[in-house]
């Protein structure tokens, strides 16, 4: 495959994967996607599974239930059904029965606790177990966020290999003559306390202006404007396991807030995945409305 054909790939299957993500409660389709990018159905599914290694519909299948398991914890007055018609599913049976394949347990007994020994098993094996930073009475503040307009490479899982996509997107900095001011943002699309860390779907990326064209492996995204709670956070490699459940376990339910379907993400000051020392400090952003 040549190296334009490649690029013009990976533009497709970015631009596909971003309009899932912000348009996951809405009912999304093959033929519908297809014709967003000028292809038949037959070759979008097959640029898909060559550069992701998954199926389509299994990966949108796969995207509504982890933002699905996450909002059933976070959204504690949500009824099953407006969960479900928020992650894009027209029937509640239909996602009890999705849900109950993924998670062997149905979505009420998932948010009466269930959920509870699933993290315990994901945690136990992971940089959280090292990690004894207690976040207990960290207290956001409450702000109207602007849009992002970013440059960024999709990283499949958390872990330390995140660095490796960090590198790359320092390089293409470093290429394309952007200070060393700009602004670099981690995007959580997965709660990775209830999300195999293996499995977490993170987005390494720089704010450029709007617009911007970017392609390739290094593709281009808006994120609107919305309400959020904004935590200022220091710590190392690990630490941010725990701090984020502390705010989705403890700190949001009685918090007065939900949380919507758009991901939340940290903006660094110094990045632990680029700083020698390991170490981070971070404004994590977590979209929210009003109860």
């Amino acid at each position: 495959m040549k190296r334009e054909t490649k690029h013009q790939h990976a533009d497709i299957v970015n631009d596909v994967l971003s309009y899932i993500y912000l348009h996951i409660d809405t009912e999304l389709n093959a033929l519908e996607l297809a014709q967003m990018q000028s292809l038949s159905v037959h070759h979008l599914h097959r640029i898909f599974k060559e550069e992701t290694g998954k199926n389509l519909y299994e990966t949108i299948k796969s995207i509504r239930l982890q933002k699905a398991s996450s909002l059933l914890l976070t959204n504690k007055y949500a009824t099953i059904s407006e969960i479900a018609q928020m992650c894009g599913y027209s029937s509640q049976t239909s996602f009890i029965k999705a849900f109950k394949e993924r998670f062997h347990t149905t979505p009420k007994m998932w948010k009466s606790g269930d959920y509870l020994s699933y993290s315990h098993t994901i945690l136990s094996h992971s940089p959280y177990s090292m990690s004894v930073r207690d976040f207990s009475g960290t207290i956001p503040k409450i702000i109207k966020a602007p849009p992002i307009y970013a440059a960024y490479i999709r990283h499949r899982g958390y872990n330390i290999s995140i660095k490796n996509s960090w590198n790359r997107l320092r390089a293409w900095c470093i290429e394309n003559n952007l200070p060393d001011s700009t602004r670099q943002i981690g995007f959580h699309h997965d709660n990775p306390t209830i999300t195999p860390l293996s499995e977490c779907a993170y987005i390494a990326a720089v704010e450029v202006p709007k617009g911007s064209h970017p392609h390739g492996s290094v593709a281009y995204f808006e994120i609107p404007a919305s309400l959020c709670a904004v935590f200022h956070i220091e710590g190392k490699y690990g630490d941010v396991l725990h701090f984020m459940r502390y705010v989705y376990q403890i700190w949001l339910p009685d918090s007065g807030f939900e949380t919507k379907t758009l991901p939340p993400y940290a903006i660094y000051r110094k990045n632990h995945f680029l700083d020698e020392s390991g170490e981070f400090d971070l404004e994590f952003y977590l979209p929210i409305s009003v109860l």
